[in-house]
């Protein structure tokens, strides 16, 4: 006796009404998604667009835009301040993802097996709260504290080093061409760090003990468990780390804008801050929207090779 010729509990009943249900949770599913892609399609996808139109006139932002083809891409190609802006910009991905990742591990580990086993998980999370704090703080707020620190005549900074007798090294940090950046990379590693260290920590709890235990057992040092074990079981946070500050580092703007405006001369200038002074200050819309656009491309670029690399090196592992 086949299904549909049973009782009505065992056969018809249930058979016909999986696809209506398999359509209601689709429709369903449909439902809850479209708000978000509404949302995406209104604040992301249409204003990229448009940015990206707009890359390819001359415009004021007033009056009507003159089609210019290419020649605000040819323009970016052989100008010194954009470029000069994009070496910068490397500088700010080693103060914001290179050196918070690393140090953010080492810290992380520190307070993790050593800070939380000997004094306990307060100290721990007391240290780990006040390393985080910079985040949470506002980016305006913060920027203006450490211009007031860094200030020649009467910043924080300089007067303890005449306290201390090393006036001699004072200096205006933030208005040299030759301390700007430097300056700023500091500030950025101390705005930076607490997220990886946050991150690494929550790591490291689902880091299996016993193959820690059991490479103790057979002779592993610390420095060995750590390289071998330790960072491959926290492989995943690191991907996530390394991404998002990446990408949080090739579009900083706000700290830029507060501390340096892009100066002295363009010693600290980045993209960002360069196509806003071309967008608001310079009335060059098609061009900052030019800026804008490479920027985003490359955002969009590292994005998917970065997740391409995760996927892969998982399949691989078989996760």
């Amino acid at each position: 006796m086949s299904l549909t010729d049973s009782s009505p509990n065992l056969g018809q009943r249930p058979l016909a009404a999986a696809p209506r249900r398999a359509s209601y949770l689709k429709s369903g599913y449909s439902g809850f998604l479209l708000p978000g892609l509404l949302a995406t399609t209104l604040v992301i996808i249409l204003p990229f667009l448009v940015n990206v139109g707009a890359s390819f006139t001359q415009w004021q932002g007033i009056g009507a835009p003159t089609w210019i083809g290419l020649a605000n891409y040819q323009k970016a190609l052989g100008d010194a301040v954009f470029w000069a802006s994009f070496k910068n910009n490397l500088a700010m991905i080693v103060a914001m993802t290179i050196l918070p990742t690393i140090l953010g591990l080492l810290l992380a580990t520190f307070l993790f097996d050593f800070i939380a086993k000997h004094f306990g998980q307060g100290p721990s999370n007391f240290f780990r709260a006040g390393f985080y704090l910079p985040q949470i703080l506002p980016v305006v707020i913060a920027g203006v504290v450490w211009r007031w620190i860094l200030q020649p005549n009467w910043g924080v900074l300089n007067w303890s080093l005449q306290a201390v007798g090393l006036g001699f090294l004072a200096h205006n940090w933030l208005g040299d061409a030759d301390t700007a950046l430097l300056s700023v990379m500091g500030i950025m590693v101390w705005f930076q760090l607490g997220y990886p260290l946050v991150i690494f920590m929550a790591g490291l709890q689902r880091v299996d003990p016993q193959l820690l235990e059991a490479a103790a057992v057979d002779g592993a040092n610390w420095f060995q468990r750590f390289f071998y074990i330790t960072i491959h079981q926290i492989r995943p946070e690191i991907f996530v780390v390394v991404l998002t500050t990446l990408i949080h580092s090739l579009k900083i703007f706000a700290q830029i804008f507060v501390l340096t405006r892009g100066g002295p001369g363009r010693a600290t200038i980045v993209p960002s801050y360069f196509a806003y002074q071309n967008f608001f200050e310079r009335a060059n819309v098609g061009y900052g929207a030019t800026i804008a656009t490479v920027m985003t491309l490359i955002i969009i670029g590292l994005t998917i090779i970065f997740i391409n690399v995760q996927l892969k090196q998982e399949a691989a592992e078989g996760v």
